[in-house]
C-alpha cells in the first residue's frame, strides 16, 4: 500500500444511502482500476480511494508526485458519474448536508439546518460530515466535526 502524503488531495462524494457490501466491492473493484490508470498529461498519478461509513467515496491523490490537472479531475469526475448511473445511487447531491446521530447517518437540506436546530432534531453537537474538505490531513482532523464547527451552522 502507497503512502499517501498528509496535503494529498481528496475529493469527497457522498452517496444518497448507505451502500451495501457487495456495492462496495464493486465500487473498490472500479476504483481500484481507475485509479491504477489515472494519469495528468500523460503522467501516473499516485492516486487511491477509501470507503467510509458505508457511505462515503474519497478519491486521493498526492501531488508530491504528480500534479492532478483539469483534465485528470474532469476523468474522475466522469467516472464517478458513470459508477452513479451504473449502480443507481447518486453521488452528487451537495446540498443534503450528512449528519451522524444514534441511528447512524442522516441527512438533512442546509437551508432546514435552522429549523433542525429550533425542533430539536439536532443540536450544535451533532456531528456533521464536511464534504468540503481538501486535504488526506483535514479528513483525519476535520472531516466529522460539532455542528458548532461547521460552515453550516446559522450565523446569529
Amino acid at each position: 500500500m502507497e503512502q499517501f502524503s498528509p496535503d494529498s488531495k481528496i475529493w469527497v462524494y457522498q452517496a444518497d444511502r448507505e451502500l451495501s457490501i457487495k456495492e462496495e466491492e464493486n465500487i473498490s473493484i472500479y476504483l481500484g482500476n481507475f485509479c491504477k490508470d489515472w494519469t495528468a498529461h500523460n503522467q501516473q498519478l499516485l492516486a487511491g480511494f477509501e470507503l467510509l461509513y458505508h457511505r462515503f467515496i474519497i478519491l486521493k491523490v498526492d501531488e508530491t508526485h504528480t500534479g492532478a490537472s483539469g483534465c485528470s479531475i474532469d476523468k474522475s469526475v466522469n467516472a464517478l458519474k458513470e459508477l452513479s448511473n451504473t449502480m443507481g445511487i447518486g453521488f452528487f447531491n451537495r446540498v443534503q448536508l450528512p449528519y451522524l446521530d444514534n441511528d447512524g447517518i442522516h441527512t438533512i437540506h442546509f437551508n432546514e439546518v435552522e429549523r433542525g436546530l429550533e425542533e430539536k432534531t439536532i443540536s450544535a453537537s451533532t456531528p456533521f460530515f464536511d464534504m468540503n474538505i481538501k486535504t488526506l490531513a483535514q479528513l483525519d482532523k476535520a472531516f466529522l466535526l460539532p455542528l458548532q464547527a461547521h460552515w453550516a451552522y446559522p450565523k446569529v
